[in-house]
């Protein structure tokens, strides 16, 4: 799998709305090995969208179709500032991955020094992390070089995360996150779209 990132500041979310409409009408039935997207805005106007593709190639493949240029041209007058693409071919799904039927989304923006080992601690403790948290669909990681990371959480409901987002992860789990993702940024989608082929 291979996963964008894109990030900024929007000045006119309606209108961006209406653009993710018009490109999923009018761009992903030619988008080829596009496996999905899920997309929000955070309480500060921040647009945030994780975009899923077979591969690299696919993902080249659709940005060089001419209705995908133009369809950007325009959905960009929509930020305020700058936007930023963040592209990974590293990308680690755990529990369920993502999911259509998730409720709210929790986006995670950060470093880790051995996303080796939390991939192991979550493989390892995968059953007992679904028992603990059963709101907890599962999630997304893409990292890039230098050990920066986006984690796109899925969640069955906002109300039932925040009820038992006091529930510990198992010890081993928790000192792993403690160490590896201290520097976390949270960008919480409350009303995320998913859009996946078909």
């Amino acid at each position: 799998m291979f996963v964008q990132v894109i990030q900024g500041k929007v000045a006119d979310q309606a209108g961006l709305t209406a653009a993710e409409d018009r490109w999923k009408r009018d761009c992903a039935p030619g988008a080829v090995g596009w496996l999905g997207s899920t997309s929000g805005f955070t309480d500060d106007g921040t647009f945030v969208a994780v975009v899923r593709f077979e591969s690299e190639e696919a993902a080249r493949r659709n940005s060089e179709r001419p209705e995908q240029d133009a369809w950007w041209n325009e959905a960009q007058k929509c930020f305020s500032g700058d936007v930023t693409f963040m592209d990974s071919s590293e990308v680690t799904t755990w529990l369920a991955g993502g999911s259509d039927d998730a409720g709210f989304v929790q986006v995670m923006e950060g470093h880790m020094h051995n996303p080796d080992r939390m991939r192991e601690l979550m493989e390892r403790y995968e059953d007992e992390v679904r028992s603990r948290r059963p709101e907890l669909i599962g999630g997304i990681v893409a990292m890039r070089e230098g050990g920066a990371y986006v984690q796109a959480v899925y969640f069955t409901s906002e109300a039932e995360a925040r009820a038992n987002e006091t529930v510990p992860p198992p010890p081993e789990v928790a000192a792993a996150m403690a160490e590896e993702m201290g520097d976390a940024v949270f960008l919480d989608l409350h009303r995320p779209l998913m859009m996946s082929p078909g």
